[in-house]
C-alpha cells in the first residue's frame, strides 16, 4: 500500500526536483514509514513505504542492484519459493530474504519485460531502464493494485493515486464526460483505461506499459485461462487439495505478525479466518487474527452478530463488532477531505472510513473473503439441462440424488428463491434512467451504449462459463480501488486470498455437483472447524435493506430537494429524478440516488478561492517553464 509516482521528460529535459518532491510528499499518508526520492536528469521516482511484510523491514525504494536500472513499486509478491528458485537457475543467490521489490527487479533483469508472466500477487510498478532508456509498468492480473498515468506533450507522469497525478501543474480538472455518463448508467465507469478526468489514463488490470523511444504502448500480457476439469476419485482429496491451495494463498498474504479479517456470519469470510488462525497457530502466535464485523442491532433485523459470534468463539478468536444502526444518507456530503478520486455511489461512506481507521490501530493488513462468490459461482438448472440435452440421464439421476441427500440439504433447497429468479418480473430487470440530459445523450451515444453494455455476450467454453464470467467482471477492479489507501486515505492493505490465482484456477475447474452449489466445497472443509449452526447456514440475503429503512425515516427528505450544482446540469435533468423518498424498491432507490452522489462529489471537486488561485500560478508557472524549454 506504499505511495509511489515518477516523473519522465520525453524531451530530455531536467526534472524539477522540488515538483517530485511536492508530488512525493502528497503521497505521505500512503506511507508513514519512509519517503525518498531518486532523480536522474529526465526522469525520477518517489517513494513513500508503508511496511506490510517482513522481508519489508529493511526496505528501500526507489531502488536500484547496479545504479542502472531502477524500480519503484508497490507490490507483494506471492509464490516466493518458486520465483526465488526460477532467479537461482540465473545465477541470482542469496535471495530468501529479499524485499519483494528486489524480486521483481531481478525477474526484470532474467526475462525483461516478460516478467510480469512470472509473477503472482498484488501488484503495480514502474522500472527505469537507463541503458535501454525505456520506462516499463506494469498491474498485477485482477488489478488489486491500481496504476493511472498522464502523458501530456512531453511529460509522462505516473502513480498508483490518482489525486497525485492531479497535483502536477500540467494536470487540468477537465472531467471524462462518458465515464460520468457511464456512471449515471452502470454505477461504474465502464472503460477500463479511462478514469473521471480526460487528462488521465488508467492501466487496466494484467497490463503492461512501455514508454521508450517517445513512444507509448499498452498491451495485454495475461488473459484467465480456461481451468481444465478437475476430477478426483475420492471426496477427500477435492477437500484436501482446496485447503492446501487456501492455506498457501493465505500465508502468502500473511508475511506479517497481525492481520484483521472482515468478517460476516456466512462462509466465505469465516473459511478465511479459520485458515489465517491455522497459519498463526503454526507460526507458534495464538494472537494475531482479530475479526471484524459489520452489524445492525436495530435499524433493520440482522442475524450477523450471532452467527459471527459463533465463528469467533468457535475458532477462538477476539471480535470487534463495526454498529451501524446510526447510518446517515450521505454523511459526507459536507465534507471535502472525504471526496473520493472519482465519483462513487456509497451513501454511507462516512461510517466506512471511520471503520477503516478503527482497522489500522489493530494491523495494517485486512483479508476479505472476495472471491469466493464468483469462484464457486454455478447455475444448477442449466447443469442438468446440459445433462438432459446430451442425454447422460444416468448422470443426471445420479447428481440429483446426491444434491437431495447432501447433509441437511431440505432446509438449504431455495424453492422460493429459484421460482423468484425463474420468473422474475421485467420491473427488476435494468432500465435505461429518463433523467439524463438529452444532448449528452446524443453526443455520446448512450442509449446505444447501454443496449450494448447489457446485451449478453456468448459464454465461454469451460467447465463452468457463469463463475469464469464472474471472476472476470470488471466490478472487482474497481472495488480493489475503492478500497485501497488512494481512495480510502487509510493505510491498510486489503488482501483476498481467493483471487490467488492458483487458487482460482482451482475453483474454476470444479463441477458444478457437489462442490460448487450451495458453496459444498466450503462446507465439507469447514466440517469440525466452524460450528455446525454457521456451516450448515442457509445463505440468505438481508432480510431488509439499510437504505431503504433510512429513506423511510422523515429526516431524509432533503435527498429530493437537493439543491444542484451548475456542473450537474450537462449531466441531469434535475425535475426529472423520481422522489426517492418512502421508496420500497432497493433498485430503484439505488438507481435514482445516483444523480446526487455525482452531485456531491462535483461540489466537493471545485478548488476554494484560494487553492484555485495558486493551481492556476502553478499552471502558469509550469507552462511558461515549458514555452522556455522547447523555445
Amino acid at each position: 500500500m506504499s505511495g509511489i509516482v515518477g516523473i519522465l521528460n520525453l524531451d530530455g529535459a531536467p526534472i524539477e526536483p522540488h515538483l517530485l518532491q511536492k508530488l512525493t510528499d502528497f503521497l505521505a499518508f500512503r506511507g508513514p514509514d519512509a519517503k525518498q526520492t531518486w532523480l536522474d536528469g529526465h526522469v525520477g521516482f518517489g517513494h513513500t513505504l508503508l511496511k506490510t511484510t517482513r522481508e519489508s523491514a529493511n526496505e528501500k525504494q526507489p531502488f536500484s542492484l547496479d545504479a542502472g536500472t531502477w524500480i519503484v513499486a508497490d507490490a507483494r509478491v506471492d509464490g516466493r519459493q518458486d520465483l526465488i528458485a526460477k532467479l537461482q537457475a540465473h545465477a541470482h543467490v542469496d535471495l530468501v530474504g529479499a524485499t519483494d521489490v528486489e524480486l521483481i527487479l531481478r525477474a526484470y533483469q532474467v526475462w525483461g519485460e516478460g516478467c510480469v508472466e512470472h509473477l503472482i500477487g498484488d501488484f503495480a510498478f514502474a522500472i527505469w531502464d537507463a541503458p535501454r532508456r525505456r520506462l516499463f509498468c506494469a498491474r498485477d492480473q485482477f488489478g488489486v493494485k491500481p496504476f493511472f498515468y498522464a502523458h501530456l506533450g512531453s511529460c509522462f507522469i505516473f502513480s498508483n493515486t490518482l489525486d497525485c497525478i492531479r497535483q502536477h501543474p500540467a494536470i487540468s480538472d477537465r472531467v471524462n464526460d462518458l465515464a460520468i455518463a457511464d456512471f449515471l448508467l452502470f454505477g461504474a465507469n465502464q472503460d477500463p483505461a479511462a478514469t473521471a478526468f480526460v487528462d488521465i489514463q488508467r492501466l487496466p488490470p494484467a497490463h503492461a506499459l512501455t514508454c521508450e523511444s517517445g513512444k507509448l504502448s499498452v498491451r495485454r500480457y495475461w488473459t484467465l485461462p480456461v481451468a481444465a476439469p478437475v476430477h478426483y476419485r475420492r471426496d477427500r482429496e477435492y477437500v484436501e487439495h482446496f485447503r492446501d491451495l487456501l492455506d498457501t494463498a493465505v500465508g502468502d498474504r500473511l508475511r506479517v505478525d497481525s492481520a484483521g479479517v472482515l468478517m460476516s456470519g456466512g462462509l466465505d469470510s469465516p473459511t478465511v479466518a479459520a485458515s489465517a488462525q491455522r497459519i498463526f497457530n503454526h507460526n507458534g502466535d495464538n494472537s494475531g487474527i482479530r475479526a471484524y464485523t459489520q452489524v445492525f442491532d436495530s435499524l433493520i433485523p440482522h442475524e450477523e452478530r450471532r452467527y459471527s459470534g459463533l465463528v469467533a468463539a468457535g475458532l477462538g478468536i477476539p471480535i470487534e463488532y463495526f454498529v451501524d444502526d446510526d447510518l446517515q444518507l450521505f454523511g459526507h456530503a459536507d465534507r471535502t477531505e472525504s471526496r473520493s478520486p472519482e465519483p462513487t455511489h456509497s451513501p454511507f461512506s462516512e461510517k466506512t472510513a471511520g471503520q477503516m481507521r478503527q482497522l489500522a490501530v489493530w494491523s495494517r493488513v485486512t483479508l476479505t473473503g472476495f472471491g469466493a462468490d464468483p469462484g464457486l459461482s454455478c447455475r444448477i438448472t442449466v447443469h442438468f439441462r446440459g445433462l438432459l440435452k446430451t442425454g447422460r440421464f444416468g448422470r443426471a439421476l445420479a447428481d440429483a440424488a446426491r444434491y437431495l441427500t447432501t447433509e441437511n440439504r431440505l432446509s438449504r433447497l431455495y424453492l422460493r428463491t429459484r421460482w423468484r429468479i425463474m420468473f422474475a418480473s421485467k420491473s427488476e430487470s435494468p432500465s435505461y434512467p429518463e433523467w439524463l440530459d438529452e444532448d449528452l445523450e446524443k453526443r455520446l451515444g448512450l442509449r446505444d451504449r447501454w443496449k450494448a453494455l447489457n446485451r449478453a455476450t456468448a459464454p465461454p467454453a469451460c467447465e463452468r462459463p457463469e463463475a469464469y464470467e464472474a471472476v472476470t467482471a470488471p466490478v472487482w477492479a474497481g472495488l480493489f480501488e475503492g478500497l485501497d489507501a488512494g481512495s480510502t486515505r487509510v493505510p491498510v492493505e486489503f488482501r483476498h486470498p481467493f483471487f490467488d490465482l492458483r487458487l482460482v484456477n482451482f475453483l474454476l475447474g470444479l463441477p458444478t455437483l457437489p462442490w460448487c452449489s450451495d458453496k459444498q466445497l466450503l462446507r465439507d472443509a469447514a466440517r469440525g472447524v466452524l460450528p455446525d449452526a454457521v456451516r450448515l447456514r442457509r445463505k440468505s440475503p438481508l432480510t431488509a435493506d439499510p437504505l431503504i429503512a433510512l429513506l423511510d425515516r422523515p429526516e431524509a427528505a432533503w435527498v429530493d430537494r437537493f439543491e444542484a450544482a451548475p456542473e450537474l446540469e450537462r449531466y441531469v435533468v434535475r425535475n426529472r429524478i423520481p422522489a426517492v423518498l418512502g421508496e420500497k424498491d432497493p433498485y430503484k432507490a439505488w438507481i435514482h440516488l445516483r444523480p446526487l452522489s455525482l452531485n456531491i462529489w462535483l461540489r466537493q471537486l471545485r478548488p476554494s478561492s484560494t487553492n484555485g488561485a495558486l493551481r492556476q500560478d502553478q499552471s502558469n508557472e509550469w507552462n511558461r517553464r515549458e514555452t522556455v524549454c522547447h523555445d
